[in-house]
């Protein structure tokens, strides 16, 4: 192992355990991302223990992360949000959906939701849903209501991307958004919108039954933990997520691809996490191999 260098972020270039067999696509993704991020070194096969301390540079209110396993934080799903007034939405429906076929339809045949009177599609999920681990974000953009499928923009190709740096892909993990439909002119969702969905994602998670989710985003995150607290308060720790029917997951709160666009200074902070990512599902799989 080479001895940490100050100020040199360190670039591990191997393939993750979960998928020893990377393609060079995927690695050189992997290694793109990782250089983004402020890598500039190639070292083994052995991450480095720390992130280095000029990574927290440009976010001075950010925690020290939490060890993983003792989650610092269990909630309800939208304990404090108030419920949605349409007459329409009262939840039955949602709970009926007994697998996630049954849930599409359902939210397809859904009429209570203006946002789906000027959307093109409804955008409900990509990738692997026997997936481990669930990742999920605010709204569709306007790439996503075109092509009926979350993150496929240029935000998407970033996020595939990171995902590569870790060894996944959407082939292994499942992706949502709390929204189904594309608000017009990608304007922030009114509290009464985001309340008519949170019975929708809850039921979409329960039926999932991931190990593990990931928020993209402050919205996402401060939505399903019920919080104000802003996202690099929330990040770089594990939380605990109540779904209900006795499942409490894993929940980590990461930066948003379209925020790293603007800001790929917090790249850095995003590597962080997606490292804890990486080894909280290896731990997963390692204690409950398939």
């Amino acid at each position: 192992m080479a001895e940490n260098r100050h100020n040199r972020t360190e670039t591990i270039i191997m393939p993750p355990e979960n998928n020893p067999d990377m393609t060079p696509q995927q690695l050189l993704a992997l290694l793109r991302f990782q250089m983004e991020a402020g890598a500039d070194e190639a070292i083994d096969d052995e991450p480095p223990v720390s992130a280095p301390t000029h990574a927290l540079a440009d976010a001075a209110d950010a925690p020290v992360p939490a060890p993983m396993n003792e989650p610092v934080q269990t909630v309800q799903a939208g304990a404090a949000i108030t419920p949605s007034p349409h007459p329409q939405h009262t939840g039955n429906w949602v709970d009926a959906a007994t697998d996630l076929a049954a849930l599409e339809q359902a939210c397809a045949d859904f009429d209570g939701c203006d946002l789906k009177k000027t959307a093109t599609n409804m955008v409900f999920s990509d990738g692997n849903p026997q997936s481990d681990l669930m990742l999920v974000g605010e709204a569709p953009g306007a790439d996503e209501d075109r092509k009926g499928k979350p993150f496929v923009g240029v935000s998407g190709q970033l996020l595939d991307r990171m995902l590569a740096s870790i060894g996944f892909d959407r082939t292994s993990v499942y992706i949502t958004n709390i929204l189904l439909w594309r608000p017009p002119g990608n304007r922030t969702p009114t509290p009464e919108e985001t309340a008519l969905f949170l019975p929708i994602i809850k039921r979409h998670i329960q039926l999932v039954k991931p190990k593990a989710i990931v928020a993209l985003g402050g919205s996402a995150a401060k939505t399903l933990l019920a919080t104000n607290e802003g996202i690099l308060k929330l990040r770089g720790r594990w939380h605990e997520f109540d779904a209900g029917q006795g499942q409490v997951i894993p929940f980590l709160p990461t930066l948003h691809p379209a925020y790293l666009l603007r800001s790929p200074g917090q790249k850095q902070l995003a590597w962080q996490d997606l490292r804890m990512l990486r080894n909280r599902m290896a731990d997963l799989k390692q204690h409950n191999p398939a």
